[in-house]
C-alpha cells in the first residue's frame, strides 16, 4: 500500500492550550495528515481571530507612475482579441503577486489610443469606468453609446455587451473597478466573446446616452420600465450633479442647517434610480468632499475599498501608514484598518477648492451576509 504524500502539515507544539505533547499525539496527528484532516484547537488563532486580519496591506500608487506606464503600453501593447482591454492592475502587496487590490476589489487603469476600439465582450463580474482626466471615449453598452468624461461614473452590471471606442486624436485613460477577486474566490465567473467590431451605428458619440434620457432625471421613474436586471439601469452620473449635490451639503453647513456627515465634510453614494440600492450587487461607490484644513475622524470597517483623488491634495492615514496624496493617486483600506484624511486643497490645485476623494467598496457583500460593522472615533 503506498503512502500519498499529504499537504497538511501539522506540528505538536507545547503552548498554552494545547495538548500535551507525547509520541501519542504526533501519531494521532501524523493520521490526521493522512486523511486530510486539521484540528480546530491547532488553527483556532487563525481561523477565528478577535477582529479581521486582513492580507490585503494598506498601500499607495501614484497617478504620476500609473499613466506614465500606461502611455508607455499604448505604444507596445495592441488591443484585440486575447488581452481584450489594455487594463494595468493595481497588485497589492500583501496578496502574493495577485492582479487584485483587495481580496475582493479589482482596480486597473486603462488606456485607449486614438481611434482605437476595445472589442466587445460580456462577464459575470460586476464592474465600472471612473474618469479621472479627459474625454473622447465612448463606452457601448448593448448597442448605447455613453460618453466617457471627467468626472463621470459609468457603472457596468454583469453579463452585459460592452466595447470602447476612442473618437478622438488623443489617447484617454481612466480607472475600471470590477469584483474579480470575489468571484474568482467563490467560482462564480463566466466569460464571452462578442463582436470584433461594433457597427457603424453604434460608433455614434451622442452628448446623452439613451439611459440617460430615459433614466437621469431625478425622483422620476419611467412607467414603461418593467423588471429589471440586477444593477443600476442608470448608465452615466454625470460629474456636474456629484459636483453640485457636493457643493450644496457643504453651503447648507454654512447656513447652519447641517446636511454634512461631520464638519468640512460632504459625502454622496451613487444610488440606482430604479430602487435606491447600491448601483452594483457587489460594489459600493461614494463621493467624499473634504473642505482645505477639515480633518475626518478615524474609520473602521469590515470589507475594503479603493480610494482614489479626484481633485485636491492632502493625507490620509490608513492604519499606521500616512502619505500625502494628489489628483489620481489611488490607495488601499483593508478590512477594519482605520481610515482618515486631511485636506490641504486650495484653489491651485483643485476646482472645488476641496479634497475630493472617490471611493469604492465591497459593502454590499457584508451587508447582505450580515457581516457589515463600522466603528468611528468621534474624536
Amino acid at each position: 500500500m503506498t503512502t500519498r504524500k499529504s499537504p497538511v502539515r501539522l506540528r505538536a507544539s507545547d503552548a498554552p492550550g494545547q495538548p500535551d505533547v507525547t509520541p501519542a499525539l504526533e501519531d494521532l496527528y501524523r493520521g490526521f495528515e493522512q486523511e486530510l484532516l486539521v484540528p480546530l484547537w491547532t488553527e483556532i488563532g487563525d481561523l477565528m481571530p478577535a477582529h479581521p486580519r486582513s492580507r490585503a496591506v494598506p498601500h499607495l500608487w501614484h497617478w504620476e507612475n500609473l499613466r506614465k506606464l500606461a502611455e508607455q503600453a499604448g505604444a507596445l501593447v495592441p488591443v484585440g482579441r486575447g488581452g481584450e482591454r489594455r487594463a494595468i492592475a493595481l497588485a497589492n502587496p500583501g496578496l502574493g503577486g495577485r492582479p487584485f487590490a483587495t481580496p475582493t476589489l479589482w482596480a486597473a487603469i486603462q488606456y485607449l489610443m486614438p481611434g482605437e476600439d476595445a472589442p466587445e465582450h460580456r462577464h459575470t463580474q460586476h464592474a465600472f469606468r471612473f474618469v479621472v482626466e479627459g474625454e473622447g471615449v465612448w463606452t457601448v453598452v448593448n448597442g448605447d453609446a455613453v460618453p466617457m468624461r471627467r468626472g463621470d461614473f459609468l457603472p457596468q452590471a454583469g453579463w452585459n455587451w460592452h466595447a470602447h471606442h476612442n473618437a478622438t486624436s488623443e489617447p484617454m485613460a481612466w480607472i475600471d473597478g470590477l469584483d474579480i477577486p470575489f468571484q474568482y474566490a467563490s467560482d462564480a465567473q463566466f466569460f464571452e466573446f462578442g463582436r470584433d467590431e461594433i457597427s457603424e451605428a453604434e460608433r455614434i458619440t451622442p452628448e446623452r446616452s439613451r439611459s440617460e434620457r430615459l433614466w437621469a432625471h431625478p425622483g422620476l421613474r419611467p412607467l414603461s420600465a418593467g423588471q429589471l436586471a440586477p444593477g443600476s439601469p442608470l448608465l452615466s452620473y454625470k460629474w456636474e450633479f456629484t459636483d453640485r449635490a457636493l457643493a450644496d451639503q457643504l453651503a447648507l453647513e454654512s447656513e447652519g442647517f447641517g446636511g454634512t456627515v461631520e464638519p468640512g465634510h460632504a459625502a454622496v453614494r451613487y444610488t440606482n434610480p430604479a430602487s435606491g440600492a447600491d448601483v452594483l450587487p457587489t460594489i459600493r461607490v461614494e463621493m467624499h468632499r473634504v473642505v482645505r484644513g477639515a480633518q475626518t475622524a478615524p474609520v473602521r470597517e469590515t470589507g475594503s475599498s479603493v480610494y482614489q483623488v479626484f481633485d485636491g491634495s492632502g493625507s490620509v492615514t490608513v492604519g499606521d501608514r500616512t502619505w500625502s496624496v494628489t489628483r489620481g493617486d489611488l490607495f488601499v483600506v483593508p478590512s477594519w484598518e482605520p481610515f482618515s484624511a486631511r485636506s490641504e486643497a486650495g484653489s491651485t490645485d483643485s476646482d472645488s477648492g476641496a479634497l475630493d476623494l472617490f471611493r469604492f467598496s465591497d459593502s454590499p457583500i457584508f451587508e447582505a451576509l450580515r457581516l457589515d460593522r463600522a466603528q468611528r472615533d468621534t474624536r
